[in-house]
């Protein structure tokens, strides 16, 4: 009988004390506690006393029973296969005759360790359903609502196993059932009904369907609880109801809609933001213009209203902290940092900024994730991008008693309206932005810290049109006040000022060269200023900077200025300090843009580089061949340095052959190129790209190894990876000339594919047609009998982008594959037409390429047939042609 197992007093007693000792504060008696317990685990029927504590042994306290229960679920998690049978068997019994208990702790802990079994195989544990679900009809109130309480948590661990068991169908008999308690007179036994059924909704799981207007009906009727969690559940089933069962909500909506108004005011903050999401999800649905139109002179004030600091909120943000320069960062507000890896040259891919807008709604990344003020500062924008400038005579009145109050928690949140719209009705604010941007210059001088702070990020939001006005006008003022902010003396307002910087420097680009001297003047003197946090964010505005302006900077002054303090914190970091990949991501703009004014501080700085290559690799060699022993590496370390290496290489250009020469740099980027892990590969071919152009007598050598490599990366699926594989693919051509004809039957098929696969971006597709172009221009004999396969992508591609000399050298040659094979082109020969027009300024051998062509298929198919396939031309095309062509 497995029931029959009893502690023994002695083993209880040392579990007992064993708890006790687990919740002392000191770390030492943790740390051994920690390995008593691992060593039990060896003991077959340890996890017996650890059930009997949380089940049996009410003589203890209740944390303690609890914790003997937590202490099982993390045994079961990790070494669930190997207990025995009849251990997880009682284990199993015992939490079925606990999910009753008398204590809601102790409830709550049986119920997570039966979601963990449950969540090892359902399968391997058949009563565990039908008994909760009889457990469900009670009359004992406890027993009801542990076992709801242990559903509620299957059904958000197991909701997939549950919907996939087709053979016991348990939704047919668990979502009737959970229906049933939606009217039951426990507010808790309500709110836990709706929780188990809402992990059903966005799967449209047919067990819910079946019953959706029963669903309906008793959500409605749950509308009005009291209960602020019951509330909140309908709220959120409401929301993914919109997105997947539009059609039944469409009779209700006026309904639904006036609800949600009032829930989105709910005293209950928790509520209110589950209300608010309603806004941001019907703005993604067809009918959200008709749906809200008569709604918005109520709703729009609800938004603003909502994005109030709450008194939590600027407890949290320490908002009445003016002051705090000098105080240290904990490391844990500091958010980890990912690095991007670098993309090609050829042509940039387009970078959304949209989702740092909405993730950082002018608001602070320490702050608590996710709250009403964001949600409904995000739901106005995202509304402002639906209704366009319509919203704004309800907004206008609302913007000038906010930002006109005394209070400034009212006037914050005004500024903050007044940044969600900007992308949604910059048409119609323009009128108002000549008293509004004055308005903010003043007011970034404001006493209150957070007022300074959301200024900064409004202003960013509306960068783009003060650029474009005269200089005097706005800039030079807006400027100047934000460098001032980004010396402010609160951290929080120097990262507002400091990211709105950068977006400035995006906007502005070399509008701001005439001013360079004094943005490094602020910038210099902010990095003896900030602590840790604002550092990282500090070489971001540099980094930033140095694109925007970029050879700009290499002038001896300013160079003087910036890099001391540069090199001053790279020397300062160890190589396996996570602060270097901001610095190095900054470095490697600054490279780029200095160009040679970077030589003095190259060799160090490639060296250590190379070495934290060199590390990582090492590092990931002893991790596979020694997993126990040696630690798997960061390799974000290896990423940014090969990025860095790219900066080096396009700045330095020839410069750094003397860097690479007797360095054993296309040793490590051969082994970097097999990364298994994506990114390092994308970095690796970004490099070989950089290398191929600044110092080819390097890479030729290696030629024959890295092709094939080059070859096996040309997936689409892994768009930056394919991309750079192509673009340094053209690089390559383009040096190696005639000697890349054996290369081509291994790249050339998988091009055409790339260009011919329907959603490719258009980034990619741009470089797969350039470096095409280029195979064609070296082995034209090779690429012109597939002509007819690509040309007319080709030319749809290349007629979107800047006159430059990747295009140059695709244009040649295209012009020398159809001299080769006309009857490619024939059929799309419009196309080429389209594309030699793109051209503002050929150079002179090359327009005579193309005059040779045009005239030579005019000739070939006589004046009648040429003036009837001309007559299809739009007629910007035919004037072009005819102005450049004469044709």
């Amino acid at each position: 009988m497995i029931m029959a197992w009893q502690p023994q007093e002695e083993g209880l007693r040392q579990i007992i004390q064993l708890l006790k000792e687990s919740q002392s504060p000191d770390t030492v008696i943790q740390r051994t506690v920690q390995q008593k317990l691992e060593e039990l685990n060896q003991v077959s029927d340890f996890n017996n006393y650890l059930i009997f504590v949380l089940t049996k042994l009410t003589s203890e306290d209740e944390p303690t029973r609890s914790l003997s229960g937590l202490i099982l679920k993390n045994n079961i998690k990790s070494h669930y296969e190997n207990l025995p049978p009849t251990v997880t068997e009682f284990v199993k019994a015992e939490c079925l005759t606990a999910v009753g208990d008398t204590s809601a702790l102790i409830r709550a802990t049986v119920g997570i360790l039966i979601t963990t079994i449950a969540s090892r195989g359902i399968n391997t544990w058949p009563e565990l359903l039908p008994a909760l679900c009889q457990m469900l009809d009670s009359a004992d109130y406890n027993v009801c609502e542990g076992a709801f309480g242990a559903l509620q948590k299957i059904c958000e661990d197991s909701s997939e196993y549950l919907e996939e068991d087709r053979q016991n169908k348990p939704l047919d008999i668990l979502i009737p059932k959970f229906l049933q308690f939606f009217k039951h007179s426990s507010p808790k036994i309500r709110s836990h009904a709706i929780g188990c059924v809402n992990q059903f909704i966005v799967q449209k799981t047919p067990s819910l369907m079946n019953h959706i207007d029963v669903f309906l009906e008793n959500l409605f009727h749950l509308a009005v609880d009291d209960e602020a969690e019951v509330r909140k559940n309908v709220c959120r089933a409401i929301v993914m109801l919109l997105e997947v069962r539009m059609d039944r909500l469409l009779p209700h909506l006026h309904d639904i809609i006036e609800y949600m108004l009032l829930r989105t005011q709910d005293p209950d903050e928790n509520v209110a933001l589950e209300a608010c999401e309603f806004w941001l999800s019907i703005a993604d649905q067809q009918i959200c213009k008709e749906a809200l139109t008569p709604y918005l002179p109520r709703l729009v004030p609800i938004l603003v209203n909502g994005m109030r600091y709450s008194e939590i909120d600027i407890i949290l943000l320490k908002g009445d902290v003016e002051e705090d320069e000098n105080v240290p960062d904990r490391e844990e507000d500091i958010r980890p940092r990912f690095h991007k890896s670098r993309n090609t040259h050829g042509n940039e891919e387009d970078n959304n900024d949209e989702e740092d807008d909405d993730d950082n709604l002018g608001d602070d990344s320490s702050l608590s994730d996710w709250n009403l003020r964001k949600c409904s500062a995000a739901a106005l924008d995202v509304l402002a991008n639906v209704f366009k400038d319509d919203i704004l005579p309800i907004l206008m009145p609302i913007l000038k008693e906010t930002l006109s109050s005394t209070e400034w928690e009212v006037k914050e949140s005004g500024i903050l309206a007044l940044g969600a719209i900007a992308e949604g009705c910059m048409n119609g604010m323009i009128p108002h932005l000549n008293e509004l941007i004055p308005y903010m210059i003043n007011h970034l001088s404001d006493k209150k810290a957070l007022v300074r702070a959301i200024i900064c990020w409004t202003l960013s939001r509306y960068c783009h049109w003060v650029v474009s006005q005269p200089h005097e006008q706005y800039l030079k003022s807006m400027m100047h006040e934000l460098l001032k902010r980004i010396l402010d003396s609160n951290k929080r307002v120097q990262e507002a000022a400091c990211s709105a910087f950068a977006t400035l420097e995006e906007e502005a680009t070399t509008e701001l060269v005439p001013y360079l001297g004094f943005i490094l003047e602020t910038l210099v003197f902010a990095f003896s200023k900030y602590q840790h946090k604002n550092l990282l964010i500090l070489y971001d505005a540099i980094g930033t900077l140095a694109d925007s302006v970029g050879h700009n900077l290499n002038k001896p002054e300013y160079i003087h200025l910036l890099m001391p303090p540069l090199i001053q914190k790279w020397n300062a970091l160890k190589d396996e300090d996570k602060d270097l990949f901001p610095l190095l991501e900054c470095l490697s703009s600054v490279a780029t843009a200095l160009q040679s004014g970077f030589m003095p501080y190259a060799e160090p700085v490639f060296k250590r580089c190379i070495s934290l290559v060199e590390q990582t690799l090492n590092q990931n060699m002893a991790n596979s061949q020694s997993p126990d022993q040696f630690d798997a590496p960061d390799k974000d370390f290896m990423i940014v340095a090969l990025d860095l290496l790219s900066g080096l290489a396009e700045g330095l250009t020839t410069f750094i052959e003397s860097l690479i020469n007797g360095s054993n740099t296309l040793q490590l980027l051969y082994q970097c190129m097999q990364d298994p892990l994506a990114e390092v590969r994308q970095s690796s071919f970004a490099l070989l790209g950089d290398l191929t152009k600044a110092c080819f007598q390097h890479v030729h050598p290696c030629i024959a190894d890295f092709m094939p490599i080059l070859a096996q990366n040309l997936n689409p699926d892994h768009i930056s990876v394919c991309n750079n594989a192509t673009w340094a693919i053209g690089e390559i051509a383009v040096k190696l000339g005639t000697e890349m004809q054996p290369y081509v039957p291994i790249i050339l098929n998988q091009l055409v594919v790339t260009m011919n696969r329907t959603n490719t971006p258009k980034t990619l597709l741009e470089n797969t047609a350039i470096t095409i172009g280029r195979l064609g221009y070296v082995c034209p004999q090779d690429v012109a009998p597939l002509l007819q396969q690509f040309v007319r992508m080709w030319c749809t591609s290349l007629r979107n982008i800047r006159d430059n000399d990747e295009k140059d050298s695709a244009f040649r040659g295209m012009c020398q594959m159809i001299s080769l094979n006309p009857g490619g082109v024939v059929q799309d020969f419009i196309f080429f037409c389209d594309a030699i027009a793109s051209w503002i300024n050929p150079k002179e051998d090359l327009k005579d390429m193309f005059y040779k062509i045009l005239h030579g298929f005019k000739n070939q198919v006589g004046e009648e047939n040429w003036t009837r396939f001309t007559d299809q031309f739009p007629q910007q095309l035919k004037e072009r042609l005819s102005t450049a062509y004469g044709i």
